[in-house]
């Protein structure tokens, strides 16, 4: 039993289907006679209904503390990646670039024109921009031997461009007036830290304890905290000269495990449970879920596509080895699955809002996510083909960098 659950969490495509299954438990609890169970969890210690509302809740704690130890592992992720990994030429870095520029482009021109006749819904255009790591390559897993590695590697490396992209739209978009004398003190957390990646300081947990000072003097400064552990990850030390030893990929390796099987998990569970008691059937067909639902379906393999075609053409980048559109396409479809990030910006675009808002708004994310992340599947195991031999049976072929990704 115990070796079973071993390899059932080795899996490449565990982490995407924990958490598909802490979002499903989210949305049962909050539609069934456990919704007061799930909203005294969410809102603990405090109870749901306290005046004023608690900010230090397990909600709280989840989206504004525990994520930004998920932003550490992307920022560690998108260094590594441009230093030594898949982007680290103009020439690797085009194609999945383009493509993730399309990505975020067209569906918030779509988002835009089917939202037009509401202003106050503008501000939640960049909710379909974002694609969910861990669920896109979870599914693209479940094919097994059958993907090609270029088509794996072009998969990350376009979600993790779009996930960077997705940062800069929330520290550009998202914030509330500055308080410039925190920011003061945050920029001089970042020269210290500076300074101890030129002077090749090799002590990981000195970062870390500087990367918490910096967390807490951004959420003092107005800019959204989780940013903080963008820019530890990228002041962490990718390699020491004198040693050859990586801190930056150590924590990473250390810090994977525990945001696919605990912090993911975690927010999902926290921020899915969407209530649509008093939703008349009318509200989920209106602008702002429609929006996001098109945005996620229709703009991302549109955008995705056209601009990786149009590059290919005019000769600014080039097909990766091996693959060909029809591929593309597929996994840009696959692509529209923008659960984790959609519903962070969502939560800033409108959090603030009337509650139906977010919930109509978490309400297209998750639509558009599953019919993504469905068409996606159907049409990769259409168009991919039967692995050969030994192959089939062992599942091997697959690149291990599924395994070692957030």
């Amino acid at each position: 039993m115990a070796a079973s659950l071993r390899r059932m969490i080795a899996h490449p495509a565990a982490g995407g289907v924990l958490l598909f299954v802490a979002a499903l438990a989210a949305i049962v609890m909050a539609n069934t006679g456990a919704s007061a169970l799930y909203n005294a969890i969410i809102h603990f210690p405090a109870p749901p209904d306290s005046v004023p509302p608690s900010h230090l809740t397990l909600l709280t704690i989840v989206n504004e503390g525990l994520m930004a130890v998920f932003f550490l592992a992307v920022g560690l992720e998108v260094k590594y990646e441009l230093l030594q990994g898949a982007l680290n030429s103009r020439a690797r870095a085009a194609f999945p670039a383009l493509a993730a520029l399309g990505g975020m482009v067209a569906p918030a021109v779509i988002y835009s024109l089917v939202t037009a006749g509401a202003p106050a819904l503008r501000a939640g255009w960049s909710i379909p921009a974002a694609t969910d790591i861990a669920f896109a390559v979870g599914v693209l897993t479940l094919l097994g031997a059958r993907v090609p590695a270029s088509l794996k590697v072009f998969l990350l490396a376009l979600a993790i461009i779009d996930d960077l992209g997705a940062i800069v739209i929330i520290a550009l978009f998202y914030n509330s007036a500055l308080d410039w004398l925190a920011l003061a003190a945050a920029g001089a957390v970042i020269d210290i830290m500076a300074l101890m990646n030129r002077a090749n300081v090799r002590s990981l947990s000195l970062y870390l304890l500087l990367g918490a000072l910096l967390w807490g003097c951004i959420l003092l400064s107005g800019i959204h905290a989780t940013l903080a552990g963008v820019m530890v990850g990228g002041l962490i030390p990718l390699t020491l000269p004198s040693t050859g030893v990586s801190p930056a990929r150590a924590l990473e390796h250390r810090l994977q495990p525990w945001v696919m099987y605990l912090i993911l998990p975690l927010f999902a569970f926290a921020n899915a449970g969407i209530s649509l008691r008093g939703v008349a059937p009318g509200h989920l067909t209106s602008f702002l879920p429609l929006g996001i639902a098109a945005g996620l379906v229709v703009g991302k393999p549109l955008g995705i596509v056209s601009f990786t075609a149009m590059a290919v053409k005019i000769r600014l980048a080039r097909l990766p080895a091996g693959i060909a559109f029809r591929h593309i396409a597929a996994a840009a479809v696959l692509c529209g699955t923008g659960f984790t990030m959609s519903i962070f910006i969502a939560n800033l675009a409108f959090g603030h809002d009337d509650p139906e808002t977010i919930v109509l708004a978490k309400v297209g994310i998750l639509s558009g996510s599953v019919i993504a992340a469905l068409l996606g599947y159907l049409l990769l195991r259409t168009i991919l083909p039967q692995p050969q031999g030994r192959e089939a049976c062992t599942g091997r072929g697959v690149s291990d960098e599924s395994n070692t990704r957030v």
